[in-house]
C-alpha cells in the first residue's frame, strides 16, 4: 500500500456535531491506515473548535479534546485561521497582547496560521479532504 500524505480542512463548527465526528474519524481511519496528516486546518465555524473555552452541551463529545488527544498521539499540526479566529474571538497569547485584550483562549495543541498555510498544504500534501460547509 502507498502512504499518501493528508490535508484536512474542517469549515464546521463543533456544534454540527456529525459533521465534526466524521472528520475526525476520517482522520483516525487514515492514521490506522498508515498514511500521515500533515495538518488540519480549521475554517470558516471550524474555528470554534480551537477554543479553550468551549463547553459542550450535555451529551455531546468534546470534539475540541478529541482533536488535542489524536493530535498528540499523532503528531500533526492543528491550524485554525486566523482571521475568522479573530473574527470569532479565538486568540492566542500573542494577537491578545497585540490587540490589548485582556486574556486569550487558543486551545493547547492549536495554532493560529493564514491561508498560506492552507495554500502550502494543497501544494505539499497528496490529498485535501473539506469536512462541512459553512452554515
Amino acid at each position: 500500500m502507498t502512504q499518501l500524505t493528508y490535508c484536512l480542512v474542517v469549515r464546521c463548527g463543533p456544534h454540527q456535531q456529525s459533521q465534526a465526528l466524521s472528520a475526525i474519524e476520517f482522520a483516525r481511519s487514515l492514521l490506522e491506515r498508515g498514511h500521515k496528516l500533515e495538518r488540519v486546518f480549521f475554517y470558516q465555524q471550524g474555528v470554534l473548535t480551537a477554543s479553550s473555552l468551549r463547553s459542550p452541551a450535555q451529551g455531546d463529545l468534546d470534539i475540541t479534546k478529541q482533536w488535542q488527544q489524536l493530535q498528540k498521539a499523532h503528531e500533526f499540526d492543528l491550524d485554525a485561521c486566523i482571521a475568522a479566529a479573530l473574527h470569532n474571538g479565538i486568540v492566542n497569547e500573542e494577537e491578545s497582547q497585540r490587540y490589548e485584550l485582556s486574556a486569550h483562549n487558543l486551545a493547547q495543541g492549536f495554532a493560529l496560521a493564514g491561508l498560506g498555510q492552507l495554500a502550502s498544504a494543497t501544494v505539499t500534501c497528496d490529498r485535501v479532504m473539506t469536512f462541512g460547509a459553512n452554515l
